[in-house]
């Protein structure tokens, strides 16, 4: 290290340093997961749209575009817990087994296409997104969330934590799934780059990440007492949905929204 080094980082620097710490205090304003259904209503779409939510969950979504939006919903996904909690969970939507690779749906019979952060863990990008073309309506939309990897993630961290997740590298990379977007003549309107937005705004509001990255360290520091306790397996997933919430925060994962439409 050099002396002007040592000067700015120890003797400039500190002079600053409160007011620096004073200048983070004040949020940034971040845009939290309602953000979605802010741009769901940008469609005006009417009330009895057909909508679908591919890789439902337990229906949490689907059961919120019907409330928020007066929308016929379908919730799809290929995991039955989830199918069998969600149906007994959202009395006013309907729920299906269906996989994102091959909907068990009617070709343009849909006005909304909703899926949200699970794409990262299906390889074909294309043959879904040639789904979501062959089952939306001429002019229907779709609103796709996935986490992407940022460039910051390191390459034997990429591979740790997709392994961990169970998810697909190039399912991660933008530039694989614009391309798969474009094979299925969909059209792109707005592309919303959140990076840690929503990060913050869990943070702010209930210290989700912060959390994780305290979980993550004890995981990291004394990973055999967790492994007796629960095993190898689970231990695992534990970890990696650490990393993927603190990943998010520092710019090694980006979240990102597609707007799309099925031109007419």
């Amino acid at each position: 290290m050099t002396d002007a080094w040592l000067e700015r980082s120890y003797d400039a620097f500190p002079r600053i340093e409160e007011a620096f710490h004073r200048a983070l205090e004040p949020s940034l304003s971040p845009r939290g997961p309602d953000v979605l259904y802010e741009l769901v209503a940008g469609f005006e779409l009417p009330p009895g749209s057909t909508a679908i939510d591919v890789g439902c969950g337990e229906g949490r979504h689907a059961g919120q575009l019907a409330q928020r939006f007066g929308f016929a919903v379908t919730g799809y996904d290929p995991v039955a817990r989830h199918v069998e909690l969600a149906r007994d969970a959202i009395p006013n939507v309907r729920f299906e087994l269906g996989r994102a690779e091959e909907l068990p749906v009617t070709d343009a019979s849909v006005d909304l296409v909703w899926c949200r952060d699970v794409l990262i863990l299906v390889p074909d990008l294309e043959r879904v997104y040639a789904e979501f073309g062959r089952v939306l309506r001429p002019g229907g939309r779709a609103l796709v969330y996935q986490m992407f990897a940022g460039e910051r993630l390191e390459p034997r961290e990429e591979a740790e934590l997709w392994r961990l997740l169970g998810g697909e590298r190039t399912s991660a990379d933008p530039a694989v799934t614009e391309r798969a977007i474009a094979r299925a003549d969909l059209r792109v309107d707005d592309v919303v780059v959140l990076g840690s937005e929503w990060g913050e705004h869990a943070e702010e509001s209930e210290g989700k990440p912060g959390k994780r990255l305290l979980w993550a360290a004890r995981l990291l520091r004394e990973p055999e007492r967790y492994v007796e306790q629960f095993g190898r397996e689970n231990y695992e997933i534990m970890l990696g949905d650490c990393l993927w919430h603190v990943y998010a925060m520092i710019g090694k994962l980006e979240r990102r929204v597609y707007a799309l439409t099925r031109p007419a």
